[in-house]
């Protein structure tokens, strides 16, 4: 029984498919049958009046669609019944040649009864009508309908950007979940695809006011043609006849030309909020007593001056009075109850909740209005892939997932400005020039190139930006050329490492450890949350960070934390074990597979101050006094200008104990100089100093020993 119940079920969900498959290439196929094959009258009078159901069903349709997207299939429809129309015209046409001299009911009662009850028998009325419905479909409906078609698609797909960057932002925030997103994307689609073809099909409703025009004309004089020289009808009996089944034919065709063009104009015109467009009137027009009181007023004056239909204006005036006051006067006691209730209601929903703190995003891009095309893929904005790839890129090389970028358009910024903050702090600007690109110096370039002056955003360098044509020879001058895309990924690329420490918080420590228990779970659980809190771990990471010290040994700093969290839960004492466990792991990613290591030292006077301040206190920053402190930046500052003068990577190498100050000083320098403890030099490691700064003296170049 189950399967003859299956078998069934499945025999109708064919036909069904089927004859959803089927419908429309039918419906097409008896249009072209229309064209060729001669139809009885009698079929044309059923076709005609299909045809005006089927463009008063589409008129309902679109006045009862709270929005256009709800009739999204209305270009199609209007596509079809046009064609359909045409198709009658077609039909008609022959009919109406062919038998015309027979009598006004050649083509059927449907044209006969539009040519004699409509214009009254009257040919000249006839004419006069179908001019008015021709210049009030083609001048006034169809020519409007076509502007705020083009229009609308105009400004829908300029504002697609902005929509999707919105989204993109409501998404980045949590505001809105993936399908949500994903929903809200497809309706921005849907929407440019409506409009875009509402553009296309106003033209169709353009062309069929035309054909209407040349059909009428075609059919007046290939009728009196055919009656007065085929079958010797006198020019008056033709003109009755063909007049009257012409302008009948022209009638019928343009009073459903002319709902559908009406239709089309109610489409474009609505708005894209879910509205009910008769409620709509009723509430925009008339919510305000006092328009109704003003046109009372108005139409009440005119009632009564001489000569005026009094009747008609007085009882219109008085009508209006009456609907003024019936909107302005006091709703009853229940009524009052209700709406204090919904007010009630409202202002309980509109309380401040924790729903308006918004989150401050770890990582934002904010752009000027003209960089939009660069963030929009469908404009061939490439920013949002590149941005992915540096993302990849230092999540791979930093050892933790880099936060996601929340780019939005800002109106505070100049129109080709870009920012970048880090949780909710500027961090880096700059401006880029769309349709250009950047030529960097590089040294000294062979010659001048012609563009705007300018600095690269990025390091401050002198660069010129130049038409896209001139890329070539501005590289054979020897200037690095980039587009401004590269341009703001460089820029944001360098802020993600300069600012990786801010980047990482807690949740994203949590899930580090989780992937480390994977591997080795009682490893975490004999770290957190005892003896060491998550809050500790997360500041040991960080400042690893800061130093410029990638993650990816995350089972080694475990086990070292691990290892010296009963000894101590100071963060920079951690810091320096973790760094001294990692020894071997800093030296090659600063050195590479080098056999020496370059380094500058402390002038030894400067040195035993240090240390003396250090005996005397054992609080490095609080027992320096400024000269000292002083004189220390400055040793800094001559190390960081005598690393940038070496060909190969060289170090600022000092004691355990002032590896924490030298370090938070060397920050304040660009380029810092990278700082390394002895302690931190495994003992295999040979070391050759190549300056000594803070006395005065250098070295000469070559001394080396092995690390002490």
């Amino acid at each position: 029984m189950n399967a003859v119940v299956n078998e069934a079920g499945r025999r109708v969900a064919l036909g069904r498919l089927l004859n959803a498959r089927m419908g429309a290439p039918v419906v097409i196929l008896m249009m072209l049958a229309m064209v060729v094959i001669p139809l009885p009258p009698l079929v044309l009078d059923v076709l005609f009046t299909f045809n005006i159901a089927l463009a008063i069903v589409v008129m309902l349709a679109a006045v009862y669609s709270e929005r256009p997207l709800d009739l999204a299939i209305f270009p199609t429809v209007l596509l079809l019944a046009t064609l359909l129309r045409l198709a009658l015209n077609v039909a008609s046409t022959r009919v109406v040649l062919i038998n015309g001299h027979t009598g006004t009911d050649a083509a059927g009662q449907v044209i006969q009864a539009f040519g004699a009850f409509v214009i009254g028998g009257n040919y000249t009325v006839g004419f006069v009508v179908f001019a008015i419905l021709v210049v009030i479909n083609f001048v006034v409906v169809t020519k409007g309908a076509g502007r705020i078609s083009e229009v609308s698609a105009r400004f829908t797909l300029d504002a697609m950007p902005g929509k999707q960057m919105a989204i993109d932002a409501d998404l980045n925030a949590g505001l809105l979940t993936q399908d949500e997103a994903r929903e809200r994307r497809t309706a921005i689609a849907a929407e440019a695809d409506f409009y875009g073809a509402m553009d296309g099909a106003s033209k169709f409703v353009k062309g069929d006011a035309v054909a209407g025009i040349l059909i009428l004309f075609i059919n007046l004089l290939g009728g009196l043609a055919i009656g007065t020289l085929q079958h010797g009808m006198s020019l008056r009996e033709a003109s009755q006849d063909y007049a009257l089944l012409t302008i009948g034919d022209g009638l019928v065709a343009q009073v459903p030309s002319l709902l559908l063009s009406t239709a089309a104009a109610i489409m474009v015109t609505r708005t894209s909020h879910p509205v009910d467009m008769g409620g709509q009137i009723l509430a925009q027009l008339f919510q305000t007593p006092k328009t109704l009181y003003v046109t009372a007023g108005l139409m009440g004056t005119l009632g009564i001056l001489p000569g005026m239909p009094n009747l008609a204006f007085l009882t219109l005036a008085g009508a209006a009075g009456a609907a003024g006051w019936f909107r302005s006067r006091p709703p009853s006691d229940s009524g009052t109850e209700v709406v204090a209730a919904e007010e009630t209601a409202t202002t309980a929903s509109e309380d401040v909740s924790w729903e308006d703190v918004v989150p401050v995003d770890p990582l934002g891009l904010e752009v000027g209005y003209r960089l939009i095309g660069l963030v929009d893929p469908d404009q061939g904005g490439e920013l949002l892939a590149r941005i992915r790839g540096v993302r990849k890129k230092r999540t791979a090389e930093l050892g933790f997932l880099v936060p996601a970028v929340h780019i939005r358009d800002s109106l505070d910024l100049e129109p080709t400005g870009y920012r970048i903050t880090s949780h909710g702090v500027v961090v880096g600007e700059g401006e880029v020039i769309p349709g250009m690109e950047l030529a960097i110096e590089s040294g000294e370039p062979a010659g001048p190139i012609d563009g705007h002056p300018t600095q690269d955003p990025v390091f401050g360098l002198d660069a010129v930006w130049v038409e896209p044509h001139l890329r070539e020879h501005a590289q054979a001058l020897g200037y690095m050329v980039f587009n401004p895309g590269t341009v703001i990924t460089t820029h944001l690329d360098r802020i993600i490492v300069e600012f990786a420490h801010e980047l990482l918080g807690q949740s994203a420590v949590q899930q580090l450890l989780d992937r480390v228990a994977e591997r080795a779970p009682k490893l975490v659980e004999s770290l957190v949350p005892d003896p060491l809190p998550l809050s500790v771990v997360a500041r040991v990471l960080q400042n690893l960070l800061h130093d410029r010290i990638s993650l990816l040994q995350i089972q080694t700093i475990v086990e070292t934390l691990a290892e010296h969290a009963r000894a101590s839960q100071d963060a920079d004492v951690l810091t320096y074990r973790v760094r001294c466990a990692l020894g071997r792991y800093i030296v090659q990613e600063i050195n590479g597979l080098r056999s020496e290591l370059q380094v500058i030292v402390l002038d030894p006077g400067l040195d035993h101050l240090l240390h003396r301040h250090l005996q005397a206190s054992g609080q490095a920053q609080a027992a320096l006094d400024p000269e000292t402190l002083m004189q220390l930046d400055q040793a800094i500052a001559d190390a960081a200008e005598e690393c940038a003068n070496q060909t190969e990577p060289t170090v600022l190498l000092v004691a355990d104990e002032l590896r924490g100050l030298v370090q938070s000083l060397a920050r304040r320098h660009e380029p810092a100089p990278r700082v390394l403890a002895i302690g931190e030099v495994p003992d295999s490691q040979r070391i050759r100093s190549v300056a000594r700064v803070g006395g005065g003296e250098s070295f000469p170049s070559g001394t080396g020993g092995a690390a002490e």
